[in-house]
Formats: structure tokens, sequence, C-alpha cells
């Protein structure tokens, strides 16, 4: 079997994830462990949005909203002394999943600008109502001071294995997404990205389909939030604020839209980028902003359409 460019890289970027720990341990540089457990945190959001902006053309405005519904979900069943969780982790996808069936079941009956302006909407109101949940922090946050509990299977307060349990999880839902993306559910999403009338006159049901990926996008976004919630012991509306999304949208269009890796290698570098910009100058946006312009316009399948070969999902 020959290995091709992209598999190679794709390849060492995993390896290199699952060395985190052990160069933090090397290096005596235990931060490294924080950072990355963020960075592939956040590439599981990213991924979860990419199987609708990157293969199904929805660009949603408004996505952090499901890491932010994940992360309540956890922080305020931990506040009422519910830390299980095998109950907390899966309500905060089926919460993330319900609103995005409402929203969904609204939004996608529009196009273009209507749909970014209306998932946006849905987003900021939920935000605003974040900010005066006043029992649970309102704008400062909810202070999380009980991991969630796995029956002793997982000890979440190890960074290492906390680690490795989110970067098993990333994986995971990778191989969903190869696995949506390339089935024939993928094929209408792709389909109605391309020529949504043209499939619709063909008797292919696109709007169930594509309510159905965007529940699914939303599912993993719950995902995350419950695990960016964990590891923080912490959440605060700020996570689901319109900015938030926009990284979202940032570091899938990076890494490369509808390349599987894609999310995950613009993740990787947005994060990284902002973590070395911002330790010389805190306008660090005023140097990336053109570093992402020259990409966009010189590379428009972004990191992933510098690979040979790369380009496809």
């Amino acid at each position: 079997m020959r290995l091709t460019p992209r598999a190679v890289v794709y390849g060492a970027l995993l390896i290199g994830l699952a060395l985190v720990p052990t160069l933090a341990q090397v290096f005596a540089y235990p931060f490294l462990i924080t950072l990355f457990t963020r960075i592939v945190i956040l590439s599981l959001a990213a991924v979860g949005l990419n199987l609708i902006l990157g293969f199904g053309g929805m660009v949603s405005f408004g996505h952090a909203v499901y890491v932010g519904i994940g992360g309540y979900t956890v922080g305020i069943l931990a506040h009422h002394g519910i830390t299980n969780g095998f109950v907390q982790w899966p309500l905060a996808m089926l919460f993330a999943g319900l609103y995005a069936l409402f929203v969904g079941a609204i939004c996608l009956r529009t196009r273009g600008v209507y749909f970014i302006m209306i998932t946006l909407a849905f987003a900021q109101l939920v935000y605003y109502v974040g900010v005066g949940l006043y029992e649970y922090g309102g704008d400062d946050g909810l202070t999380i001071y009980t991991r969630s509990d796995f029956a002793g299977l997982i000890n979440m307060s190890h960074k290492p294995s906390f680690y490795y349990l989110a970067l098993a999880l990333l994986c995971l839902a990778l191989f969903a997404v190869w696995r949506i993306a390339n089935s024939r559910f993928g094929m209408v999403i792709r389909a109605s990205k391309s020529n949504d009338r043209r499939a619709n006159a063909i008797g292919l049901p696109t709007f169930r389909y594509r309510l159905a990926a965007f529940v699914i996008s939303a599912l993993i976004c719950g995902l995350a939030g419950a695990l960016l919630a964990t590891s923080a012991d912490f959440i605060s509306p700020a996570v689901m604020h319109w900015t938030r999304s926009g990284d979202l949208i940032i570091a899938v269009v990076l890494g490369g839209l509808g390349s599987l890796f894609g999310p995950v290698l613009g993740m990787v570098a947005f994060l990284l980028l902002e973590e070395v910009l911002s330790s010389y100058t805190e306008y660090w946006q005023i140097v990336f902003g053109p570093m992402l312009l020259l990409l966009v316009l010189f590379a428009r399948r972004g990191i992933d359409g510098l690979i040979p070969g790369g380009g496809r999902g």
C-alpha cells in the first residue's frame, strides 16, 4: 500500500498529538498539556462544524452556542450535586442536539446571509440567557468544584489521562464524520451544497438530510462543551459569544473546507499562532489577520490544500 503525502502528514499530526504528554514531561513544561488539551477540545468542535460548513455549505455563525450548552449542562448539574459523567455528558449532547433541532428547523428554510443571521440571532439569544443566569454566576461564569465521575474508570483530574480521553473522542469524531461524509447520507449533503434545487428535483429530501447533519454537528459540539467545562472547571457565557463561533469558522477555513483533518490542522495552527503572537503583543490579531488573508488568497483550500494531493475530504 503506497503512502501518500497526505497520509504521512495526517499520521505525523496524530502521532505528534499523542506524544504531547511525553514531550511535556521530557521538557518539564506542563503547560503544554493544558494548551493542547484546549486545542484538541476545540478541534472536536471544529470537526462538528466542518460537517455542515465544509461538506454541506451551511455557514452557521452561532455554532459556539452548542459548545456552551454542553458546558453549562455539565456545570449546572455539578452545581446541584449530579457529577455522574454517564449522566452529564449524554445530557450535554442531548440538550445541544435538541436546541439545534429547533434552530435548524427554522434556519434551514433560508439560504445565504439569512441563514447566517438567523443562526447568529439564536446563538446570541442563548448567550444573553447565560448572562442573566445569576444563580449560576451570570456574566462572571460558573465554577465547577467537582469534575465528572465515570465510576472510577478514569481519573479526570489527571491531566495526561484527561488529554488522552479528549484525543480519543476527537479520533472517534473524525472517524464518524469520515463515515458520514462518504455514505449515501453524505452524498446527499454534498449534492445539496452543490445544487439544492436540482437535488430536490430528482427526489432527494435534502431538508431532512441537512437538518439531521445540523443536529449531528451540534451533538459533537455539545460533547466538546462538556470536555471544555470539565477541563477548565469553569464555564461562562463568553464561550457562546459570536466571536467564538467566528474562531471555529476561521479554524475550519484555515485548515481546509470539506477536508477531514482540515479542522484539526486549522485549530492547531490558529491556537499556536495565537499563543506565540499574544506573547509578543496584545494586538496579535493585527498580525494574524493579514496572514489569514494571504492564505485565503493564495491557498483557497487552506492548509490541507498545500499538501500534495490535498483539498479533498
